[in-house]
């Protein structure tokens, strides 16, 4: 599959995790390595710049590692899209299904967006596309951002799962690093 930046190298495959028939996509091999991590944080911000991105927001917890590079390194808002019970103010909500389960995320109702921002969505891995879109529809329903003004980026894609297909469908721009 396809590995335009020779990153796949620095990313481990962790057999059975989190549950038995799960092959988990482990990047901190990636991040442990200064150049690999270099790589895909400079590759993320040219694709952040290159969408015109006016604010960025990540998924909790591995989007983090990311996002933060991004928004630093461009000097953009960072707004975070995290578990249940994890911010301190109050949430809009959504609910969605992972390939083994299903959960919740949430974003501040205090986070300001203007209706025409494009919004940089950064997370480690498209896999089902839940997570993704399920921020993604944080944004559009509760703070009236455009699916076209919306790129969920990742550093890995399994499209075998039809995350990266789905999201697509949906209406939303997406760009990742690896594809698996």
């Amino acid at each position: 599959m396809s590995d335009p930046l020779n990153l796949k190298k620095h990313i481990r495959e962790v057999k059975d995790f989190p549950i038995e028939g799960i092959n988990f996509r482990d990047i901190t091999s990636l991040i442990e390595n200064p150049e690999a991590f270099q790589t895909a944080c400079n590759e993320l911000i040219e694709a952040s710049k290159n969408f015109k991105a006016s604010v960025i927001a990540s998924i909790e917890s591995r989007g983090f590692i990311f996002a933060g590079s991004i928004s630093f390194e461009l000097g953009l808002p960072f707004v975070l899209a995290r578990k249940p019970g994890k911010l301190p103010n109050e949430t809009f909500k959504k609910d969605f299904d992972l390939e083994y389960g299903s959960t919740s995320i949430e974003i501040q109702k205090n986070t300001t967006f203007n209706s025409s921002d494009r919004v940089v969505i950064v997370d480690d891995l498209v896999a089902t596309g839940g997570t993704a879109i399920a921020c993604a529809e944080l944004l559009t329903e509760n703070f009236k951002i455009k699916k076209s003004n919306i790129l969920i980026l990742g550093v890995i894609d399994l499209p075998k799962l039809g995350g990266s297909d789905l999201i697509v469908k949906e209406g939303y721009n997406i760009q990742t690093l690896v594809s698996y």
